[in-house]
């Protein structure tokens, strides 16, 4: 049964309208086989005039964001085949980008593990001013000794990283208010730049980090970059709680997603903020065409030769064995009939429901049940189905949409999926402000909030 806060939530859905990201990682797109594709630059890895093209195409959509991830240092792929996941530098990507674009948020992951407060501090601000007040920050805490690797260190714990990452935000935010709003009088009659009264350090010292201060950076049109986090654990539910006003998230199903926003609503709220400061965006990868076996031809393409070597984990997702000899035939009815979704994996419930729509092994696979998001494998009105169904059950504040390849997917995401959210008033049809914080609909913040 659905609590209160949910059922007024639904009720109100009608007044609200979803809010949508652009994840950028590489450059290529969300799928292994990306940079390979006809059409695409194979060199599209080291060139910023790609990410500001692929930016410009969000913006055309009005999304009112694009994101960053960042892995610092760690290269997770099978770097003789595929492209490394993440840009080559996020605060330089973003430079590029700011210069290019008007209204679209600039939004980059920079860890509060390996990172001084300091930097991060001054990096985001000036990012800020760049952008004309668009810049967000996804505050998250590094995890795995292979990136630890790269700064000669091993992992701290889970409580010291994300002890640290608390610090680290409160000193961040000390240092963007440390400038005062007004002290910027730069009068070049009477000589006076700022006034020197309201630009003060902070003296904030804690058990991980500190700085003296003040950031000599005044605040842009929103004052300071809005706090993204990405996680979904309680530490994450805390950390996002006190500080964020964007959550990046992931999950499979309406209910685990409404988990976590109420999650997250929950804990901004025992921090004596209002729920609705804190949107709960989880991610969607998209594959649009127009029709579903255009889609999964395409998809198909993509994966190449490593597509069929998930029918290992398939089998396990489905706990029945399949045939890898016969790969472009349906599953038998017999075996079917056994099949139980795996209860380790949230996503084998979809994978056992396409299944048993009679697709191939190979169709099965791409529709994506194993990526690491939902996947739309489709005409775009699967996607703007999908996206509405969860907005309005109160799964979702919005989307952070993954394309498969950038250099078409995010047009067709934009051609194909936007105008439809657009008629059904799910999405705005145009920016109301020029700043991320307008976009969001953040309240106003500058330095640390007083609540927390």
């Amino acid at each position: 049964m659905r609590s209160l806060e949910e059922n007024m939530d639904n009720r109100s859905a009608g007044n609200r309208q979803m809010l949508i990201g652009l994840h950028l990682g590489n450059g290529y797109g969300s799928q292994p086989g990306a940079w390979r594709m006809p059409g695409v630059d194979a060199e599209s890895y080291t060139s910023f005039d790609a990410r500001v093209k692929q930016a410009q195409a969000a913006e055309r959509g009005k999304f009112q964001f694009i994101f960053l991830p960042d892995g610092p240092g760690a290269v997770i792929t099978d770097i003789a085949t595929e492209a490394p996941a993440f840009n080559l530098d996020v605060m330089m990507t973003l430079a590029a980008v700011a210069r290019e674009t008007q209204y679209i948020g600039l939004v980059a992951t920079g860890s509060t593990t390996f990172n001084e407060p300091f930097n991060l501090a001054r990096q985001f601000k000036a990012l800020d001013i760049m952008s004309h007040g668009r810049a967000g920050w996804n505050a998250i805490t590094s995890s795995g000794n292979d990136v630890a690797a790269n700064y000669g260190t091993t992992i701290p714990s889970g409580k010291d990283r994300y002890d640290r990452a608390h610090e680290a935000i409160q000193l961040i935010q000390s240092l963007w208010g440390s400038w005062g709003r007004e002290a910027w009088i730069h009068n070049q009659e009477s000589g006076q730049f700022a006034n020197k009264d309201q630009i003060l350090p902070v003296n904030l010292q804690g058990k991980f980090v500190g700085s003296r201060g003040p950031l000599y950076i005044p605040p842009s049109e929103q004052g300071q970059p809005i706090i993204f986090h990405a996680g979904g654990s309680p530490n994450a539910h805390e950390l996002a709680g006190r500080f964020a006003n964007v959550v990046i998230g992931a999950a499979f199903t309406i209910e685990d997603a409404r988990a976590q926003r109420n999650a997250f609503r929950a804990a901004a709220k025992s921090f004596g903020r209002d729920p609705d400061e804190i949107k709960y965006i989880p991610g969607l990868m998209t594959t649009i065409a127009k029709d579903r076996r255009t889609a999964l031809d395409r998809r198909i393409q993509l994966g190449g030769d490593s597509l069929l070597q998930r029918t290992r984990y398939l089998q396990q997702m489905l706990g029945i064995p399949l045939d890898t000899s016969r790969p472009d035939e349906p599953i038998s009815k017999t075996w079917l009939a056994n099949a139980r979704p795996s209860q380790y994996d949230p996503r084998s419930a979809h994978a056992l429901k396409i299944a048993e729509e009679g697709w191939s092994i190979r169709d099965i696979l791409a529709h994506g049940v194993i990526d690491y998001h939902p996947v739309i494998v489709g005409p775009g009105l699967e996607a703007a189905d999908h996206m509405q169904e969860w907005f309005e059950a109160g799964a979702a504040d919005g989307f952070w949409i993954s394309p498969d390849v950038n250099s078409d997917g995010i047009d067709a995401f934009v051609d194909e999926v936007v105008p439809v959210l657009q008629e059904r008033g799910l999405f705005h049809q145009d920016y109301k402000g020029r700043t991320l914080r307008e976009h969001l609909g953040a309240p106003d913040q500058y330095g640390i909030d007083p609540r927390v």
